[in-house]
């Protein structure tokens, strides 16, 4: 019986692999696309006023039924920004604060593998779907910051940066 099934795995895994050649030769697999990239801008401020920095708590979304909380870890070690990944999105301990001049750089995961068991992995699936317009509320101990989607683009992680320090 073991043989039969050594045999059937080893038939399978060699059809699968003859399979891929062929369809890499003939360039039919399917490309893999670049991760969109959503920047926003702030369109609106109700009073303006000066205010204390503070950390961003939760961003949501209503277009894309997005609500997920925020981490802000002090330091930029990788295990410590993976382990806060666990709970949701993450505010990169460098990046500015509410309030401060500056990018605020929230990351999160998206997910859409059937059956997901954290669904902090899904933090920011439908990201993509995102439409100039679209209102982004990013909320703080204090203060609702609202910001509207000006452009989506997809952006390679290797080349492609964000600057922490700006003006405004």
């Amino acid at each position: 019986v073991w043989k039969q099934k050594i045999a059937f795995t080893a038939v399978a895994l060699l059809v699968f692999c003859v399979s891929v050649v062929s369809l890499a030769a003939l360039d039919l697999l399917p490309e893999r696309k670049e991760t969109p990239v959503v920047t926003a801008t702030k369109t609106e401020v109700v009073a303006p006023v000066a205010v204390a920095p503070e950390f961003p708590e939760r961003i949501e979304i209503p277009n894309i039924k997005l609500n997920v909380s925020v981490s802000n870890p002090s330091s930029t070690n990788v295990a410590t920004l993976d382990a806060a990944l666990h709970t949701g999105a993450v505010r990169y301990p460098l990046s500015a604060k509410l309030g401060e001049d500056g990018n605020v750089i929230a990351f999160g995961h998206s997910s859409y593998l059937p059956v997901v068991n954290n669904p902090a992995y899904k933090a920011f699936n439908d990201i993509q779907k995102l439409k100039v317009g679209d209102r982004i509320m990013v909320v703080g101990s204090d203060h609702t910051y609202v910001y509207a989607v000006e452009t989506v683009n997809s952006a390679n992680a290797g080349t492609d940066g964000i600057p922490l320090t700006v003006s405004g």
